[in-house]
């Protein structure tokens, strides 16, 4: 039964139970071709699975069936050579190109969230975090402990705050603010960002000491090391003083309510009066619709409940969490990305 390029409306729903389902064996082998770097591979042109096949070291036959499954679905496609090359798709699973999504795909679809997947089950009986189960430690601990997966989490943080730069800077005044304290600010993929657009504009890095090694280097690249303090830090114990502006991009839904109320009350602390709290997060809808985008949303909260005991939020949700740190919600942005501003000021 042929079924490409039929919507969910054309099909029985069977037939659209079917699909959903075999995207477990669509995602590991993205998993699979992420992992090989065969993108990289590719991008100076098509290559026959064979040669595939030599690059990585791999089964020839088995290469070329995965090939398959992934030009079946657009991610590589096969000329009338029988060679496989990129598309657009597939170019997000190179490596440090405008759009690599490939660290976030190696996060997402790799063995540490394949165990946590076969533990589902046990959070939905007792409420707990299905990778405390598996690791026998939180995540967190998890990452600190092991130098590789805190190197491919970071990276895909970056994936992920970089495809929404242009979203969240053209939709908020960046320009009006003197000085500006990135909390959680990773590897300072989005700072560079906001100091290149904003040259009057000064800021401050703040993120645990092994993260901000990592941009130190970015900023000097950019030549921006003299327009950004970079500070090494813990979260829950304080937040630098002193910033108009206090952003916090993709931290809050990394965790549970009482965490995330301790960091938003070291904000508040660390503030003047006139300062700023700025949110970039996904802001969950309160009625669930099938669509693409709600999907995406409910499927990171889903995520975050089995591997850090985080979640997204509704707008209300948020309402309460800043109002129980001090804060007053002044605007809802939304941007053309999943993510939302929410610009809040000291009650």
């Amino acid at each position: 039964m042929n079924t490409l390029g039929q919507t969910a409306s054309d099909v029985s729903p069977s037939v659209a139970m079917f699909q959903m389902v075999r995207g477990f064996w669509v995602s590991r082998a993205i998993y699979v071709a992420a992992q090989l770097g065969l993108a990289d591979i590719l991008k100076n042109g098509p290559k026959s699975s064979e040669q595939l096949a030599q690059a990585t070291a791999m089964h020839p036959p088995s290469i070329y069936r995965l090939m398959r499954v992934l030009a079946s679905v657009g991610v590589f496609a096969q000329d009338e050579q029988g060679r496989f090359g990129l598309t657009p798709v597939g170019t997000t699973l190179q490596t440090d190109v405008p759009g690599s999504l490939r660290a976030w795909i190696l996060l997402q679809l790799g063995e540490q969230r394949y165990r946590v997947g076969g533990a589902v089950l046990h959070t939905m009986r007792t409420g707990e975090i299905a990778f405390n189960h598996v690791f026998g430690m939180g995540y967190w601990e998890y990452v600190a402990q092991h130098f590789e997966d805190a190197k491919i989490f970071d990276e895909a943080m970056a994936n992920l705050i970089r495809l929404n730069h242009a979203a969240v800077l053209s939709s908020y005044p960046f320009s009006t603010i003197d000085t500006i304290v990135d909390v959680g600010g990773g590897d300072g993929s989005l700072i560079v960002a906001l100091l290149q657009a904003n040259p009057r504009m000064n800021g401050v890095l703040f993120d645990l000491p092994h993260v901000t090694e990592k941009a130190k280097k970015r900023l000097a690249d950019a030549d921006l090391a003299g327009r950004c303090e970079i500070v090494g830090g813990d979260v829950f114990a304080s937040v630098p003083p002193g910033g108009d502006v206090y952003i916090l991009s993709q931290v809050m839904n990394g965790f549970d309510d009482d965490r995330a109320l301790a960091i938003l009350k070291n904000c508040h602390g660390a503030m003047p009066q006139n300062a700023k709290l700025l949110l970039v997060q996904r802001v969950l809808p309160d009625r669930m619709e099938p669509s693409i985008a709600v999907q995406a949303l409910v499927l990171s909260d889903f995520n975050m409940m089995m591997m850090n005991g985080g979640r997204e939020r509704t707008e209300t949700e948020y309402r309460t969490l800043l109002a129980a740190a001090g804060f007053e919600v002044t605007k809802i942005i939304s941007t053309q990305s999943e993510s939302t501003l929410i610009e809040c000021a000291r009650a």
